[in-house]
């Protein structure tokens, strides 16, 4: 099972960062909320943040728990551990060449997500209704 950390990050418009995956990685072309593997010896936290530096050069603080999914997929299993980020330092920006944008929730259904992001975006559609 691969462990991997997901940010939902909430800017002040009450708007999510997204980021569009690289073609050449699983569910390629779709869009994510940002994160990545967590390696060995290395907290979940640890990994968000490190994680969210690499992909988008923010610097986070106070990341709070929102959900963990577990999700087989045809070729692979993960368990991933969400965290909510409303404090950061710094302007994302797509610091791996990837596309990145700030959607309202209500339009993250008009994006392509990976089966397994179907739980987050649930959750987070239950927080504006």
């Amino acid at each position: 099972m691969l462990d991997v950390v997901v940010a939902v990050i909430r800017d002040k418009n009450n708007q999510i960062l997204i980021a569009q995956r690289a073609e050449k990685k699983h569910q390629g072309g779709k869009w994510e909320f940002p994160g990545g593997k967590v390696e060995q010896d290395e907290s979940a936290q640890q990994a968000l943040a490190r994680e969210l530096d690499e992909e988008l050069g923010i610097q986070i603080s106070a990341p709070k728990p929102l959900l963990q999914i577990r999700h087989q997929y045809t070729d692979l299993s993960v368990f991933l551990d969400v965290y909510e980020v409303r404090i950061w330092q710094g302007e994302a920006y797509g610091k791996e060449g990837q596309r990145i944008r700030w959607v309202d929730i209500d339009a993250l259904e008009n994006y392509a997500f990976p089966i397994a992001n179907e739980a987050i975006i649930e959750a987070l559609q239950q927080t504006i209704a």
